[in-house]
């Protein structure tokens, strides 16, 4: 934290000394001072502010997260300067009201300054508690995610885009905070880096829906998000010609991509993982509610198709077995008829266009040419699974993001212990998240160099 201010009581005093109501002059002095002494105070961030101690430093976010989050501090405590300078520059001649609106100015700089702060430090200071190596886990995840793009698709992601940033949160499940995203908490600042929200319940790291996640944050950076939209709408009403089903599926246009995107990340392992999450009461399961959600009966049909055209028939079959016997259309649904009635033709069709048709912005490929899933990954996250079940570590060179699938799978086999399990792959996990430095400033020294 910086100090409350470079500016001198005894400046205002003799701005306010002529003014001819001596207890509104004192009044205002005393606000003006109260508000210097705290205007400064959250412009910047590092390991002493939020704990970070020397056995912390194996889970630590990056030097470059830090700077990010910085930059942004930075950027506001200038604004919050300009303001108060002109508080200063205003007690001499303005009236108190104009002053009064000042005042309010450099509050909602503050205001800025604080929110900023707060959830940068909610997300940096869980890495100093016990839950800082399963975060770090979710990290290394994250980050093997966006390696699979790099790898897949060189030079379609800038070199130095940082890669998302886990913390521990209440609600009822994942959820992200995408690149750029102009968020009501911060008052409409943009969010500098990823962040995705893990619910305290769902920490460990076997939990395909965190693909999910960082599927979002994956179309965000690869600039399809209108491109994708766009195309989906197009695919519905030339297949329905219905523009209110064309409507819809285009505002479940980011949900269907993320879903398919995990699913390439992760294998069949990530929509048995999905549909286990899904799996509600056939009253929410088959209610239609408009929103950016696909209903539950038709999202899981839609990782069914994508395993089928993936070359996994058998999960696929197996899959849409399961859910069309626990949910059945005929005994109970709320969903529009039309919806209901095409979907056997239009969910292969969105599916096709989200991830086998080519985009400009990827470069004229297509997802499933970007993001690769072959029956040699399903063969390795098999042989992991029964490793883990074994009491053993799966192979170094398993991709952490498989890594989550063969966790997966070993729990459900019912022959491990789930605090066994997660002990395992969180410490696999670990070995592949880059220790940080032990000061942040040799480390930011090291980065502008």
């Amino acid at each position: 934290m910086q100090p409350a201010s470079v500016f001198h009581p005894r400046a205002l005093d003799a701005a306010l000394a002529a003014r001819p109501h001596a207890g509104v002059s004192r009044f205002l002095r005393a606000r003006i001072i109260g508000l210097t002494a705290r205007a400064r105070r959250l412009a910047r961030i590092d390991y002493a502010s939020v704990g970070i101690r020397p056995q912390d430093l194996p889970y630590v976010p990056s030097p470059a997260h830090f700077n990010a989050a910085n930059a942004r501090l930075a950027t506001i405590d200038r604004d919050i300067v300009c303001r108060l300078r002109q508080v200063h520059r205003d007690a001499e001649t303005a009236g108190p009201q104009r002053l009064l609106i000042d005042i309010a100015l450099v509050e909602r700089e503050i205001d800025r300054a604080r929110r900023a702060f707060g959830l940068f430090f909610d997300v940096f200071a869980q890495r100093g508690t016990s839950f800082a190596p399963v975060l770090a886990a979710h990290d290394v995840i994250a980050a093997d995610c966006y390696a699979a793009v790099r790898q897949g698709a060189p030079r379609l992601l800038p070199d130095r885009v940082l890669s998302p940033v886990s913390y521990m949160e209440h609600g009822y499940s994942p959820a992200t905070l995408r690149r750029g995203a102009v968020l009501s908490r911060l008052l409409g600042e943009a969010n500098p880096f990823p962040i995705v929200r893990i619910p305290w319940d769902l920490d460990n790291p076997w939990q395909p829906v965190l693909l999910h996640e960082i599927g979002h944050n994956i179309q965000a950076d690869m600039r399809i998000w209108q491109e994708n939209k766009a195309a989906v709408a197009r695919c519905v009403l030339r297949t329905s010609g219905d523009p209110m089903l064309g409507a819809i599926y285009a505002r479940w246009h980011k949900e269907i991509f993320a879903d398919l995107a995990a699913l390439l990340l992760g294998g069949p392992a990530a929509a048995w993982g999905l549909a286990q999450f899904l799996a509600h009461p056939a009253p929410r399961a088959l209610t239609f509610r408009a929103g950016v959600h696909p209903t539950g009966f038709l999202r899981v049909l839609f990782l069914a198709e994508m395993l089928r055209r993936m070359g996994f028939a058998l999960h696929a079959a197996r899959l849409e077995r399961v859910w069309r016997t626990l949910y059945d259309p005929r005994r109970f649904h709320r969903l529009p008829p039309r919806l209901l009635s095409t979907a056997p033709t239009l969910i292969p069709a969105v599916v096709d266009e989200i991830a086998y048709q080519t985009r400009r912005n990827l470069a004229h490929r297509a997802l499933a040419d970007v993001i690769h899933f072959t029956r040699a990954d399903e063969e390795a996250i098999q042989a992991a699974k029964r490793r883990l079940i074994e009491g053993g570590l799966p192979d170094r060179g398993l991709p952490p993001r498989h890594m989550v699938s063969a966790a997966s799978y070993a729990l459900q086999s019912g022959q491990i212990l789930p605090r066994a399990l997660s002990h395992r792959v969180v410490a696999r996990l670990a070995e592949h998240h880059p220790p940080a430095p032990p000061t942040l400033g040799a480390a930011q020294a090291a980065l502008a160099a």
